[in-house]
């Protein structure tokens, strides 16, 4: 059976940045969430969002965030 990286739409509504309360980017082909305010990228594992400082990667100063 294939493993589903999808994450429930519903989910994606309610999420926030867990630092700043601010909207969150989905980027389906990297799996992560992106905070553009914060710029971090929380990632996303077996569909679940990991939604902790700690586990999200820093965005290199030069990528840009389209949404």
């Amino acid at each position: 059976s294939l493993v589903s990286t999808a994450v429930d739409p519903r989910l994606l509504e309610i999420l926030v940045c867990p630092l700043c309360k601010g909207p969150l980017v989905y980027r389906k082909e990297a799996g992560e969430l992106v905070c553009k305010a914060d710029r971090l990228a929380y990632p996303i594992k077996d569909g679940i969002p990991v939604m902790l400082e700690d586990d999200a990667r820093k965005l290199d100063p030069a990528e840009e965030v389209a949404g």
